[in-house]
């Protein structure tokens, strides 16, 4: 073979002719329930795309479609020969192999079971779908190029596929994710894994040693796991006063077989305030268990009923820097910040969780551990050392507006800083982590090293008081239950060294799983770059495949900056932990940021609707120019609204671009959150496309409508046939 395509610039591509539509549509709907091992574990990254349907699409992109004239005899010979080699015969291939048409379901077939979470690391399949892939383009291997590659599935898919990828992304976050996936696992190998245990296991031990006396057992041998907290205000009726805390039930564990509760108790001091003290009790119907205190950003107060309305609660929790701590005086005495109601413990030698009332010496830890945190701190500021705070000091993103940013509200109720999310304990936890992962890379590969600040972002997931205990589940839920940053009344904090869920070793382990689950693969290449002015060269690559982003659905630059303070002070230098675009820019990159956010402007210019469209017409341009002549495309888009698909498709035509194929594929959970509060598209649709030539003739309108009719027909049969 010599080292040009085999594929002929006209001929079709399978994703242009016919696609697998219900069982792609199955199999990524099924992904979302896969945990242990998937990348998608790794760490977090918001609307990432299922492995299923990325990979199902590329072969789809990366395969003519044998039934076209222009099709080489030489590919489909060598097709049959591989694909029959694979059990084909078994599965009654061999008969189909003799059409043309036959040939193209066998194709189908392949991608079906390929596109299975299953199959997706089997010998068989990953050698047969390289086989295929290098039948059709000879010696030369194709280069995928994303340039929004986010949690970097579809590259990842490319690597699988042992094809050539180049992963981009303006934000650091994705880029360091994609390139521990496509960089350094395929580097490495599956002995990552256990030096990642080793590692893990050591920082373990450590940090245990060190924060022992911030999570005290019980007397009784009993463990804390997790501590129960709720935000608090202050009634302001007259001759009250009492705290109220912020709780959204009164439930602690509702289990079909166990049920744990906390009822309240009115109680007037002798300093004639008001309190309310609570007790655990084990309900016999759910008509036992009182309402919460709060609802819609209104508080309702136990002991008189007063509400007190949401302007007053953002007032009071403002003026205690969001209310995640609790507030001591000179004295050590509690009075008043975040109040604990629960402890959540494992005794020896007993199954299941137990629950108490904190006590005093919960509270002194609380104390002691706010102690040594300003000691912390006073250590930074009085010493020569230039570099970041241990505590994050950035800027939280600033919510409100039509965009992006309403998904924000933690401004709005004082949490200026990221560093204003965590409790003090949990602040420790990760300055700790981050000082030891530092300590690391004197002594590891980076790679190691960034496996390790992945289990510290998924640590620092868990670990805020953003997270919320699941009451039927008995566990930890972490922060991003959907992509906002919203306020959470009442919180859990997690003993992230103990023996419960939640901790330290638990999230090494989930990395660990990722690493030993990747089969081999090439080494991909990422980098963060601007997409509008993409670092290819001309005609470069072979099939240009994203996922871009959608108006203002997802805004990925401010939510990955709590992940990024983090990151940067456990991993400091690291070559794409930083903005390229601005040296003074301490945050992941935003003036450059293709979304609509009327609240953030780009050279003066405010990001909205038009700003987001011209943006995108950019980036297709750039993606025609940096696509062979001869190479396929294919864009992801999941936007609801007629006006969202008429700009996508003109930024598109603008850009040199000829839509060729369309898919509808499911690709989400109906019973996620996302679907359940909003409307957004359960289906993503793939679009197929080509580089228009610059002679390309002008097609008469009356002839479009002449066809549309029975297309349509076409398509609703086949759509309904799909299910």
């Amino acid at each position: 073979m010599n080292c040009e395509s085999m594929i002929p610039k006209e001929c079709k591509r399978l994703a242009e002719v016919d696609f697998p539509i219900a069982e792609v549509s199955k199999q990524a709907t099924r992904e979302k329930s896969i945990r242990h091992g998937h990348p998608s574990t790794l760490h977090l990254w918001w609307a990432r795309r299922p492995l299923a349907s990325s990979r199902a699409m590329l072969l789809g992109l990366l395969l003519p479609d044998p039934c076209d004239s222009l099709c080489p005899q030489e590919f489909k010979d060598e097709a049959i020969e591989i694909l029959l080699g694979m059990e084909g015969r078994a599965q009654g291939w061999t008969e189909l192999a003799k059409s043309d048409e036959g040939l193209r379901q066998i194709f189908m077939r392949f991608i079906e079971d390929f596109a299975n979470w299953d199959n997706a690391a089997k010998q068989a399949y990953l050698d047969t779908g390289r086989a295929l892939v290098k039948a059709a383009h000879g010696e030369e291997v194709p280069l995928v190029v994303d340039p929004f590659a986010g949690g970097g599935s579809i590259p990842l898919e490319a690597l699988r596929l042992g094809c050539e990828t180049f992963a981009s992304d303006l934000n650091p976050v994705a880029c360091f994710i994609q390139k521990i996936m496509l960089e350094e696992i395929p580097r490495h190998g599956p002995t990552l894994a256990s030096d990642l245990r080793k590692a893990g296991e050591y920082i373990q031990k450590k940090a245990k040693e060190k924060l022992a006396d911030l999570y005290p057992d019980d007397p009784d041998g009993s463990t804390p796991i997790a501590y129960l907290w709720a935000r608090t205000v202050r009634c302001e009726a007259p001759e009250c006063g009492a705290e109220i805390p912020l709780m959204r039930s009164m439930w602690l564990c509702k289990k079909s077989n166990r049920k744990w509760a906390l009822l309240p108790k009115i109680k007037h001091s002798e300093s004639l305030s008001w309190q309310v003290d609570f007790e655990i009790f084990s309900p016999l119907s759910n008509n036992e268990v009182k309402s919460g205190t709060v609802s819609r950003g209104k508080a309702i107060c136990l002991c008189c009923g007063i509400v007190l309305p949401p302007e007053r609660v953002k007032l009071q929790l403002s003026e205690q820097d969001g209310g995640a701590d609790a507030i001591f005086n000179d004295q050590g005495k509690k009075i008043g910040g975040a109040r604990m109601m629960a402890v959540v413990t494992l005794k020896p030698g007993q199954k299941g969780r137990n629950y108490r009332i904190p006590n005093d010496v919960d509270y002194l830890t609380v104390k002691s551990a706010q102690n040594l945190l300003s000691e912390i701190q006073n250590e930074w500021k009085f010493s020569d050392n230039t570099g970041m705070s241990p505590v994050p000091s950035e800027n939280t993103p600033k919510g409100g507006g039509s965009g992006a940013s309403r998904a924000f509200s933690v401004q709005k109720y004082g949490m200026m800083s990221w560093g204003d999310l965590f409790t003090a304990r949990q602040t420790i936890a990760l300055v700790t982590l981050t000082k030891m992962i530092e300590k690391a890379r004197e002594e590891h590969h980076s790679a190691l090293c960034d496996l390790l600040a992945s289990a510290l972002s998924r640590c620092a997931d868990h670990w805020s008081s953003g997270a919320m205990w699941i009451q039927d589940l008995e566990a930890v839920a972490h922060t991003f239950g959907r992509q906002a940053l919203p306020i959470v009344w009442d919180f859990v904090e997690a003993c992230g060294f103990s023996d419960g869920g939640a901790v330290w070793l638990g999230q090494v382990d989930w990395v660990a799983r990722v690493v030993e689950k990747s089969p081999s693969l090439r080494i991909g290449n990422v980098q963060v770059a601007d997409a509008t002015q993409h670092p290819l060269s001309d005609e470069s690559a072979s099939v240009w495949f994203t996922d871009p982003p959608y108006y203002d659905a997802v805004p990925y630059a401010d939510l990955s900056d709590y992940f990024f303070v983090w990151l940067k002070r456990a991993l400091p230098g690291h070559p794409l932990l930083y903005d390229p675009f601005d040296s003074d820019n301490k945050l992941s990159p935003k003036t450059r940021e293709v979304i609509q956010d009327e609240v953030k402007e780009r050279y003066g210019r405010v990001k909205d609707r038009d700003f987001f469209e011209e943006a995108m017409g950019e980036a297709f341009a750039e993606g025609r120019r940096i696509l062979r002549e001869d190479g396929v495309g294919s864009v992801i888009f999941a936007h609801k609204t007629t006006e969202g698909w008429e700009a996508l498709l003109s930024g598109m035509i603008n850009g040199g671009w000829t839509i060729t194929g369309s898919w509808p594929v499911a690709t989400e959970r109906s019973a996620r959150l996302r679907a359940r509060d909003s409307a957004a598209l359960a289906t993503s649709v793939h679009l197929v496309c080509r580089p228009r030539p610059e002679d390309a003739p002008v097609g008469d309108w009356a002839d479009v409508l002449r066809e549309l009719p029975k297309r349509v027909g076409d398509w609703m049969e086949r759509l309904q046939g799909e299910g």
